[in-house]
């Protein structure tokens, strides 16, 4: 039996920073590549013209999916309290687009700044948690006033030192306790940090909403050693029926590659990564 779920792409596949210049373009370029959604990368929200992107939906049949983008200067768990401040109104601005593009939920690894990974004292540890969880309760109230979830995503150890696995965001996410709180999980991460990727994601159950995808070494699904089967066992056993979403990065904007390590071109180009990433895909699910 065919997985019931629909196929998007991140715009981090061909841009950064995603921008208004660019929407009719790579809204376009996805629509034609046979994809169902769009994953719209959210850096710079003064970038981006919220009824540009309603209007290419209209014309493109996209859906969209936000993420969000969670650098240095936006990291709930810092003892200065400025940052939450300053991701809170980054949050905001998301939460707003969301509404605006009829998304569902903002996803993203906004319990902290990715490529926060050190050492720290076990007191120092709880402290980020309990921090992070005391946040996020602030953001499932905003998501929720629109009606909205937040997806949270775990990041690989060298991204993240505070949630890593399926069972450390769903140890979070019912720390939070919060209807709107949710889950998205990444196969890219999951390659890197679990041991066993069905049973993380039936870990991850009903809390799940988002599904990103590309191969272990970030390249396009299907050509690499990605364990696809347990993949799709996983998504089966927990009834899945949303968009799975191929997200890789440009190797073209040197800022974007040097901060996810991709130091050379992972296809031919960008459009055969998502072209044959999504004849894969559909394959795999049918």
């Amino acid at each position: 039996m065919a997985l019931p779920v629909s196929f998007g792409v991140s715009t981090w596949l061909w841009t950064s920073p995603f921008q208004s210049a660019v929407i009719r373009e790579l809204f376009e370029k996805t629509a034609v590549l046979g994809f169902d959604a769009i994953e719209i990368a959210i850096e710079d929200p003064l970038l981006i013209d919220p009824v540009a992107v309603r209007s290419a939906m209209q014309e493109f049949g996209l859906k969209v999916i936000a993420c969000g983008a969670f650098g240095p200067t936006r990291d709930l768990t810092n003892s200065d309290t400025t940052m939450h401040d300053n991701c809170f109104q980054y949050i905001e601005n998301c939460l707003d687009f969301c509404v605006a593009w009829n998304a569902g939920f903002l996803a993203g690894p906004m319990y902290s700044a990715v490529g926060k990974a050190r050492m720290v004292a076990p007191e120092q540890r709880i402290l980020e948690w309990e921090l992070a969880v005391k946040n996020l309760r602030i953001v499932c109230d905003m998501a929720a006033s629109r009606n909205l979830q937040i997806a949270l995503e775990p990041l690989n150890r060298f991204e993240s030192d505070l949630v890593n696995t399926a069972a450390d965001v769903v140890r979070l996410v019912k720390d939070i306790g919060h209807p709107a709180a949710k889950i998205i999980l990444d196969g890219f991460h999951m390659n890197i940090e679990e041991p066993d990727i069905e049973k993380a994601i039936i870990c991850a159950g009903d809390y799940l909403i988002h599904f990103q995808v590309s191969e272990n070494y970030r390249g396009t699904p299907g050509s690499g050693q990605a364990n696809w089967n347990a993949c799709r066992i996983g998504l089966e056993a927990i009834g899945y029926s949303g968009v799975i979403s191929i997200e890789s990065f440009t190797p073209n904007n040197k800022e974007l590659a040097g901060a996810v390590c991709i130091w050379r071109p992972l296809a031919e180009n960008q459009d055969k990564f998502a072209s044959d990433g999504l004849a894969f895909l559909k394959q795999w699910a049918s």
